[in-house]
């Protein structure tokens, strides 16, 4: 079955892989076999998130868009904050006026009236 999945490694960066057999391929990052020369410098590694395809050509896309992802989303993909992904997307100055008006406190009533 085909997968889609994410990697924390030692430095506290993410991996994003994709494979035909999720179990054998964390092992082999894990062992530093067979595998990504950026996985093998930053192990030990801990599996944090994946996902199944029906095409193995599905899960390498989605591998390639999550690895240009920030980090901040992919954090909210692992948490399973499904409605955030979309705001992540947008451009940090779009992020930062969304989050201020979110916080702004309602006007207060001008004094005349």
């Amino acid at each position: 079955m085909p997968w889609t999945y994410l990697l924390r490694c030692s430095d506290d960066t993410y991996y994003a892989g994709s494979t035909w057999d999720i179990e054998g391929r964390v092992w082999q990052h894990q062992n530093g076999e067979l595998g990504a020369v950026y996985t093998r410098k930053r192990r030990p590694i801990a599996l944090v998130w994946c996902t199944w395809f029906d095409r193995i050509e599905d899960a390498f896309a989605f591998e390639k868009q999550i690895q240009g992802w920030s980090r901040k989303k992919r954090e909210a993909l692992i948490a399973g904050a499904w409605d955030a992904l979309p705001n992540l997307s947008r451009r940090l100055s779009v992020q930062q006026r969304l989050a201020e008006h979110a916080n702004a406190r309602p006007e207060e009533p001008h004094p005349d009236g």
